[in-house]
């Protein structure tokens, strides 16, 4: 027995009401079991409101799998639990009681969860698939399956929101520093995006800013910053961004990364991080300021005019210092336009439309989700073996969500999908 089926049977009441009492005999009734509290603090249910006998009671509900985990959870001594007005257990093994030393009373639910419930979770808790209802997905109606894709999709930009408050609190609410730095890490993808996030910030936009006009400085302070310039060189312009560099060095007093952070093995030369940071200084050069230029965008063909830009003429024919591109680089593909928008771009705008209170950004945020494609990957296509096919971007942010948060974790008591199931 594990307490999150106590939670599910208790907010649901999925349980047997019949003649329904506490365990010293009073008649119980409940009108409403509270809201459920998920922050693992306090008791498990707020402002709940039952009837024991002729007294009606408001306050908080506490569910154990056995009535002395109270004590071995040490509640008695927690002033949160002072308000708590019914004590829900699977088996009531020892009498609790309140700080004024009267018991708090208590609903055994041993006997009244029905069989084929238990049996239920027991199938999802032990099911050995990739994930724990994969077998039953078939049994849920898609009405409720596509209702829960599409709450798990704005769960997941709300999940990425905290991270965007995190950088707006190191930039001072700047922000266009706060997107530049958010950027950053959908700029270097799943590899090098720790990197690049470590790069945003020892290489700030408001520095680069200041030298936009002279692309070669923008580049001589991205790739010293990178820690990309320490070593010996023979051909001109890597030469030349090592003087630069050393010269800004001095200057701004700045302290390179260091170089062993950048990740190239098993990439495709396309996404080498000197390729990408060439690419970054690129568009610091071309579009600024970053963050209002990409607000300001009314749909994807305008993000990708933004982001397709060209490289200074050495990168057109290089992937490293040293490696040469056997034809000419174009602009960024469109697989990494897309990667940009669905990990960058759309997350940012979301986040701030809604401290805007601008619901149109928030929407058009969305839009954008759903007008990409799916993401191609292995999680999606083991989704896919399932019977859940992502149409969109929208889709598939969604499955990642649901995947990370919920079935890896066994939370299927809280996901609509495993509730349904049971």
């Amino acid at each position: 027995m594990k307490e999150d089926l106590l939670h599910f049977a208790w907010r649901t009441r999925r349980f047997d009401h019949t003649e329904l009492c506490t365990t010293d005999g009073q008649p119980l009734y409940i009108i409403h079991p509270g809201q459920h509290n998920t922050t693992h603090q306090g008791p498990d249910f707020f402002n709940a409101r039952i009837r024991i006998d002729r007294t009606l009671w408001a306050g908080n509900v506490e569910i154990h799998v056995r009535a002395s985990d109270w004590l071995k959870h040490n509640h008695q001594n927690d002033p949160r639990y002072q308000n708590v007005i019914l004590h829900v257990v699977h088996t009531a093994d020892a009498p609790i009681y309140d700080p004024h030393g009267q018991p708090i009373p208590t609903l055994e639910l041993q006997r009244r969860l029905h069989h084929s419930l238990v049996d239920k979770y027991y199938q999802l808790m032990h099911h050995k698939g990739w994930i724990p209802c994969a077998a039953q997905l078939p049994q849920v109606s898609s009405l409720i399956r596509t209702a829960w894709i599409e709450r798990m999709a704005v769960a997941r930009l709300e999940t990425r929101a905290t991270h965007i408050e995190s950088l707006l609190v190191y930039t001072h609410s700047d922000w266009e520093e706060a997107f530049y730095q958010w950027l950053l890490r959908a700029w270097g993808t799943k590899h090098n995006a720790a990197a690049f996030e470590w790069l945003g910030r020892v290489a700030p936009l408001r520095l680069l800013a200041h030298y936009r006009h002279a692309p070669l400085q923008v580049e001589a302070l991205l790739f010293g910053q990178a820690g990309l310039l320490t070593r010996r060189f023979d051909e001109d312009y890597p030469l030349h961004l090592q003087r630069e560099y050393r010269f800004l060095q001095k200057k701004h007093q700045l302290e390179p990364m260091p170089p062993g952070m950048w990740q190239f093995m098993r990439m495709r030369p396309l996404n080498f991080p000197t390729l990408r940071i060439a690419q970054l200084a690129a568009l610091v050069v071309n579009v600024y300021p970053l963050f209002r230029h990409f607000a300001e965008a009314k749909s994807i063909a305008d993000l990708a005019q933004l982001l397709q830009v060209e490289v200074s003429e050495w990168w057109q024919t290089h992937y490293t210092f040293d490696t040469t591109a056997p034809k000419q680089i174009g602009k960024p593909g469109k697989a990494m336009l897309h990667l940009l928008i669905i990990n960058g771009l759309a997350p940012f705008l979301f986040v701030y439309g809604k401290y805007k209170d601008d619901t149109r950004l928030q929407k058009r945020a969305l839009q954008w989700l759903m007008e990409l494609p799916a993401e191609r990957n292995r999680l999606i296509r083991q989704w896919h073996q399932i019977g859940m096919h992502a149409q969109s971007a929208f889709d598939s942010q969604a499955l990642i969500e649901l995947h990370n948060k919920y079935c890896q974790n066994f939370r299927c008591l809280e996901c609509a999908i495993g509730a349904n199931l049971l």
